[in-house]
């Protein structure tokens, strides 16, 4: 006899849940009706994209607000068999991905909470939601015949890199209520990653990131003609801002919104500039900076050649389509990331720099940056400035830092809101000289929401006055951090930037990664008058290969305690840090350059705590490589020093060479003897 089928209870499931949503008078919305335009549009792009055919249609979804002002999508999927509720990875993440980082169609098909996250992920990337409740919920028949459900609901957020966090456990989705809602929220936001779920999903989209940004790269170098590398650092910038949008205020920028029209004043150069400059409008950013915004990406978007149409589109389209497909979810997603350092490295890739240039372009690898963040001693209360900050990946780490921090003491979520705010709003200042630079900068800031207040497009040895540079023109920067990577071609190969930035801050720590000849006689003059209103904590040899095919030289870090003037008798930490545990290749084609293949991680951590605490913190980085000496203040070239070598034998030293002597004698006998049999043999 054939087995008998068992019949989805599906149909029963949707009515009762409908049925829910009614009573709770939620405007809710079903599979064929439309939420609103940006989203129904970013789940059909989706489906295209991915693979799919047929569309992405939840079964249902609503639009909710909270206390905030802040709107959450809702989107729920109905399944009808026992067991199709969600199918987890081995790492307990929803598996939606098969190991070469495909769709798994399967899954997303098959179960409920699978779908509502693929969905989801579709409004991370074609829209400007980037917080998302997914409800998954399947029904079966019981032994009685009484339906039973099962409910699934997750958070699937650019915090989480889409990859969703369950939430609670529930029976029915009455926390939907209006009364029930913002508390919902609050547990939302109270959900956490462990750092080992941040550094496994962060190490994976950064990967994706990369090789995307590569792609994107390639195809603009090869396939679009009369476009520098300026330009195509422009254009990434304004799809960006114009893609970005901001949830019910601001609709995103849609590929079918440019119309390739010749029309003066609506070309699609015309779109995109307005677009930008609604969205930066509504970020309320300074005038000033948001007519500089204009007027630098103007110069790109507005020319003639990139908005004339060739066979019904223009150029300006073409690239801009490029950009969001490949690109749309990692700077949704990827936002705790220095993602335009990532696109600066990745565009400037293509030019041919004399040594010294490349030197003053390469940006800070990521855990470089946090490692600095660390040793500057940042948390929720500090006022970090960058005076060479490049793309802003220093200050994107320091911003990190900072909001985690306030999230791991501050316990009221309104309390919290608020310091975020201010953190953002307040506590950051980054100054770049290059204008190109500067775009990323302000871009990077605008992606982390919105740290790009007071990112100033000056030349921080003559022009800066030490005053926020917006809103609070008159009022001095309160700085308590300094963190910096400065262009090696600069006098003393930088440590001016770093004379500069101490004179004009009273106390707190400062943190610097810097050419190794700074602290051997080539800025020995700016050293010694660094010395006299600040202390010299530690210094850190790096590893020769950090900036491995960008750069090719050797550096150090120099930590300080700012407001002190140092003395002799002080002591230094010096440590050499060359064997960092990680293993760095320059492979193109590699799917991963950096490796941790001896406690990378925990060495990082050892380092902060060694030059914070000493060396009772002592564990994987050896004592060989770990000194407590003294510099002079009148010398400003013996900041590099190591660990004296005991060049005096040991009685064990002579017993170990006697010992290797007598081997390496017995060794020959034997062989002399084996030569004389061989001959005898003959």
């Amino acid at each position: 006899m054939a087995k008998k089928s068992i019949q989805s209870v599906e149909p029963m499931v949707a009515d009762l849940v409908n049925g829910w949503l009614r009573t709770y008078g939620l405007n809710y919305k079903l599979e064929q009706e439309t939420l609103n335009t940006e989203i129904d549009k970013a789940l059909n792009e989706y489906a295209s994209k991915s693979g799919g055919s047929g569309g992405n249609r939840p079964d249902a979804k609503i639009l909710l607000q909270d206390k905030h002002t802040d709107y959450w999508p809702i989107l729920i999927e109905y399944k009808g068999y026992k067991d199709k509720l969600v199918k987890l990875d081995s790492e307990g993440q929803v598996a939606n991905r098969k190991s070469k980082n495909e769709p798994n169609f399967s899954n997303i098909n098959s179960y409920a909470v699978n779908g509502s996250v693929h969905y989801a992920n579709a409004l991370l990337h074609y829209t400007s939601y980037t917080d998302v409740i997914s409800i998954g919920i399947t029904g079966y028949k019981n032994e009685s015949g009484d339906l039973e459900t099962e409910i699934g609901v997750y958070y699937v957020s650019k915090d989480n890199f889409g990859i969703g966090q369950r939430i609670d456990t529930y029976t029915d989705l009455s926390f939907l209520k209006p009364n029930n809602f913002d508390g919902f929220i609050e547990k939302v936001r109270d959900l956490e990653l462990t750092q080992e779920e941040i550094d496994r999903l962060k190490e994976q989209r950064e990967k994706e990131i990369d090789a995307s940004l590569t792609k994107l790269n390639n195809d603009i170098y090869q396939n679009e003609k009369g476009l520098g590398e300026n330009d195509r650092v422009y254009l990434v910038a304004a799809a960006i801002i114009a893609t970005l949008g901001v949830a019910g205020r601001v609709k995103p920028l849609d590929k079918d919104d440019l119309h390739s029209s010749t029309e003066v004043g609506n070309r699609d150069g015309d779109i995109i500039v307005r677009k930008v400059r609604s969205f930066i409008k509504e970020k309320n950013l300074p005038e000033e900076k948001q007519a500089l915004i204009i007027r630098t990406l103007q110069n790109t978007l507005m020319t003639e050649n990139i908005n004339k149409p060739i066979n019904g589109e223009s150029q300006l389209k073409r690239v801009f389509s490029k950009i969001v497909d490949d690109l749309g979810i990692y700077y949704k997603i990827g936002l705790n990331t220095d993602f335009t350092g990532k696109l600066f490295n990745e565009m400037y890739s293509w030019l041919g720099f004399t040594q010294d240039k490349l030197n003053d372009v390469v940006l800070t690898p990521s855990y470089v940056s946090s490692l600095l963040v660390k040793l500057a001693r940042v948390d929720k209360d500090s006022y970090v400035w960058d005076f060479a900050t490049g793309s802003a990946g220093l200050l994107v780490a320091a911003m990190n830092e900072m909001l985690n921090d306030a999230k791991d003491k501050i316990k009221s979520p309104d309390e919290l809101y608020k310091k975020e705010a201010a953190i953002k709003a307040n506590q950051l200042l980054g100054l770049e000289i290059l204008s190109s630079v500067y775009m990323l900068a302000i871009l990077n800031m605008i992606m982390m929401g919105d740290g790009s207040s007071n990112i100033i497009n000056e030349d921080s040895l003559n022009q800066f006055n030490g005053n926020y540079g917006f809103g609070k023109k008159d009022e001095k920067f309160p700085a308590t951090a300094f963190i910096l990577n400065p262009p090696y071609s600069a006098k003393g190969n930088g440590m001016i930037f770093v004379e500069r930035a101490l004179s004009m801050m009273d106390r707190g720590y400062a943190s610097i990664i810097i050419q190794s000849s700074a602290g051997t006689g080539k800025a020995a003059g700016i050293n010694k008058s660094i010395l006299k209103q600040n202390t010299l904590l530690a210094s850190i040899k790096m590893p020769i290969d950090l900036f491995i095919g960008k750069s090719s030289v050797q550096t150090h870090i120099y930590v300080f305690r700012v407001g002190e003037a140092h003395e002799n008798d002080f002591t230094v930490k010096f440590i050499d840090f060359t064997k960092d545990g990680y293993t760095r290749s320059n492979r193109k084609k590699a799917s991963n350059n950096l490796r941790d293949t001896d406690h990378a991680k925990e060495r990082y951590q050892e380092l902060v705590d060694l030059v914070k605490y000493g060396k009772k913190k002592m564990h994987f980085i050896s004592s060989d490589y770990y000194y407590e000496g003294h510099i002079d203040i009148n010398k400003g070239n013996d900041w590099n020093q190591s660990a004296p070598i005991d060049t005096i034998p040991t009685l064990q030293d002579f017993k170990k060479t006697v010992s290797d002597y007598l081997v390496w004698e017995v060794s020959n006998i034997l062989k002399s003897e084996s030569k004389e049999g061989v001959s005898q043999g003959k």
